[in-house]
């Protein structure tokens, strides 16, 4: 299957029903801030499980209650329709 990279347009219509996600250097972005770092793991433990359903891992970086999360498709070089799903499964989680 291949995805192509959506419009600025796009992106910024899909992004107004997304929770706090930016475009941060051509990905969609989110900071999260959980109460510990095991409300934090135990959020990306469940994210794990629907990520690896996609096939579509992100670029996510923890350090002990906070998580950055960046999403793009690599092989479409930006944002595709695949990251808008995922951004949407992972606000789903919180």
């Amino acid at each position: 299957m291949t995805l192509l990279k959506l419009t600025e347009e796009q992106i910024q219509t899909e992004i107004e029903k997304l929770s706090k996600w930016s475009v941060v250097d051509g990905k969609l972005h989110k900071d999260i801030e959980f109460s510990s770092f095991n409300e934090a793991f135990g959020f990306m433990t469940r994210a794990s499980m629907e990520i690896e359903k996609m096939n579509h891992h992100p670029e996510w970086f923890n350090v002990y209650n906070k998580l950055t999360i960046d999403l793009m498709t690599h092989d479409a070089g930006g944002i595709t329709e695949n990251d808008i799903n995922l951004a949407k499964i992972l606000d789903s989680l919180l």
